[in-house]
């Protein structure tokens, strides 16, 4: 997967001891973004989520975009 085109964002978002499916994780970390950095920021961040080519693709995106706690 190509480098993130989405800036990383000063937000925490807890993923352990949740729901490890790729959708939720994604659902997540795009209602944290949406809420600090608006429903365009989330739209954006979803989109390049979908391109993972595998889940440690996906896990590796979220935590260059947020703070994964």
């Amino acid at each position: 997967m190509s480098e993130p085109s989405e800036p990383s964002y000063d937000i925490d978002v807890q993923l352990s001891e949740t729901d490890g499916n790729a959708f939720a994780i994604i659902g997540r970390v795009k209602k944290a973004i949406q809420k600090e950095a608006g429903a365009d920021a989330a739209r954006r961040f979803s989109e390049q989520a979908m391109l993972s080519e595998s889940y440690d693709d996906l896990l590796q995106f979220c935590m260059r975009t947020v703070n994964v706690t």
